[in-house]
């Protein structure tokens, strides 16, 4: 798995057990998601359709540094499958594990929209040699 964002927990991220905010993390997860499926899928119009279930393990307290991991599970149609892991950098601990996230490429009318993508690219494969 490629851990691709680190994140710095504030008293912002904080709830009121002085504990990172399952919320916060949430949307983090699902922000970073997105941000993977949008360069994959080559498709700004690509949304969530589903999460799996959401066990925490442990946690994260002000000052701990985590961070996001996104991996591919499964190209669909129009589709992508991924899972992600969250771990904390201080306490070596995973956060969370999401066995599944689903998000959908769109066209303009919101219908789903094929992708035509098969494995994982990475950007610089894109460039080409130039």
């Amino acid at each position: 798995m490629r851990f691709h964002t680190r994140k710095w927990i504030k008293p912002e991220d904080l709830n009121p057990n002085g504990t990172l905010f399952g919320g916060k993390l949430l949307a983090w997860i699902d922000e970073e998601a997105a941000l993977y499926s949008i360069i994959q899928l080559e498709n700004q119009n690509t949304v969530t359709k589903y999460m799996s279930e959401i066990d925490f393990k442990s946690s994260a307290t002000q000052g701990d540094i985590i961070e996001i991991g996104i991996e591919v599970v499964k190209f669909g149609n129009a589709s992508l499958a991924l899972k992600c892991e969250v771990r904390n950098k201080m306490t070596r601990q995973t956060i969370i594990k999401i066995d599944k996230i689903v998000m959908v490429s769109l066209d303009k009318e919101g219908n789903t929209k094929p992708h035509g993508k098969i494995k994982v690219e990475f950007v610089k494969d894109r460039l080409g040699d130039s």
